[in-house]
């Protein structure tokens, strides 16, 4: 499996946890909302606390795949000149 191939599968895992973290976070929000007044404060400060720290980790998530994926620009970018180069070389063999 190449570089490339394996940065690309990266990406795809953490956008899934991507997923579930947002589905994870919008999901507690509105139990939160639904039932503020039927629930302790305890709860209520304790599901405030988690969905701060859901968000926070939803936007460090996708800080990284963010940086992931350029990294993986870099990468197309230089297979693909190593491929017009390689060709280049053998085209130049040819002649």
């Amino acid at each position: 499996m190449s570089e490339l191939d394996v940065a690309k599968e990266q990406i795809a895992y953490l956008k899934f946890w991507l997923g579930v973290m947002v589905v994870t976070d919008i999901s507690l929000f509105g139990w939160l909302i639904s039932n503020a007044n039927n629930t302790s404060l305890r709860l209520l400060v304790s599901g405030c606390l988690a969905v701060i720290a859901i968000t926070v980790g939803i936007v460090l998530l996708h800080r990284r795949i963010e940086r992931q994926i350029q990294e993986l620009r870099g990468l197309w970018l230089w297979k693909r000149s190593s491929l017009s180069s390689s060709l280049l070389c053998h085209s130049c063999s040819l002649a």
